[in-house]
């Protein structure tokens, strides 16, 4: 009898064990564009590149969702992660202008894990009025605006849920507020219960027209839902200064994971403040989530 019940108790554990929610390490990464300006400030990417690839190696991530890439800065991420599919670089828009330094256009890739997900789609969206078109514009953008997505299955699991990296107009708010809804319209395809992640930086603080159209879409925040609405939240950018940085105006992240859809949550969540020798690795400190898919 005692042996019936220990049986019992082992498989009630392993059941247990087994229905644990799964957990994906997001980590979104601002690496500043690769500019002769920064080089000559002493800031420039060959000064960082160390830094940068260290910091992001640290966080153990499942997916990087990164914004502005410039080619030299995606050749050395595909480099130092081989282990990951890199995606969003490569496009018509960049093959028109091979072999030159700076066009306006810094991509926002997606890295993500080859042993922990298998790629289902994969797709660019150009936030403007044409978003089809690579490098288009509307809405008085001062640079042309996109997001990446994937659409991933968790190979533990076999759950399906996307995720995008994006990056909003940094002048103005009409542009910014336009883009949001450009990918609000797109992501409402999919159906409400379908898991999603939007990462990236946003040019844009909490309250702003942005966060108030994704959460009236049923997108939430997960820095607080992982950290409490109470929780006072620091600036994500920094400028090269760490926590010598004094932000103008009101101070506030840029930065964020926003996530939709059922049974998505975020269980932890911070800024990435992460130096190499005294050297950052970009102007925005990192933002990573852990985030439970069940």
């Amino acid at each position: 009898m005692k042996k019936l019940i220990l049986v019992a108790a082992l498989c009630i554990c392993g059941a247990a064990t087994a229905a644990k929610p799964a957990q994906h390490r997001v980590v979104s990464c601002n690496i500043r564009v690769a500019l002769d300006t920064d080089e000559q400030k002493g800031m420039g990417w060959s000064v960082r590149k160390k830094a940068c690839l260290e910091v992001m190696k640290r966080q153990k991530a499942d997916i990087f969702c990164l914004q502005e890439v410039f080619a030299p800065q995606d050749e050395d991420i595909r480099k130092a992660f081989p282990e990951y599919i890199a995606l969003g670089y490569d496009g018509p828009e960049m093959d028109a202008a091979m072999g030159t330094a700076y066009f306006g256009i810094a991509k926002n890739m997606v890295l993500f894990s080859k042993k922990r997900y298998e790629l289902l789609a994969a797709g660019t969206c150009w936030l403007s009025e044409t978003p089809l078109i690579g490098g288009s514009m509307s809405w008085e953008t001062a640079r042309a605006r996109h997001f990446n997505w994937v659409r991933l299955r968790d190979r533990r699991t076999g759950q399906e849920f996307r995720v995008a990296s994006i990056h909003l107009d940094h002048i103005s708010q009409q542009a910014r507020t336009a883009q949001i809804d450009a990918f609000i319209a797109e992501a409402a395809q999919y159906p409400a219960r379908f898991p999603q992640i939007l990462a990236g930086d946003f040019n844009s603080k909490p309250g702003n027209p942005v966060m108030q159209a994704l959460e009236k879409a049923g997108w939430r925040d997960a820095w607080p839902e992982a950290n409490g609405t109470e929780t006072v939240r620091e600036p994500s950018f920094h400028g090269f200064k760490g926590a010598a940085y004094k932000a103008k105006g009101k101070p506030g992240p840029i930065d964020f994971i926003f996530l939709k859809g059922a049974g998505i949550r975020a269980v932890e969540s911070h800024l990435v403040k992460d130096s190499v020798k005294g050297v950052f690795p970009s102007d925005h400190y990192f933002l990573s989530a852990d985030i439970v898919i069940e």
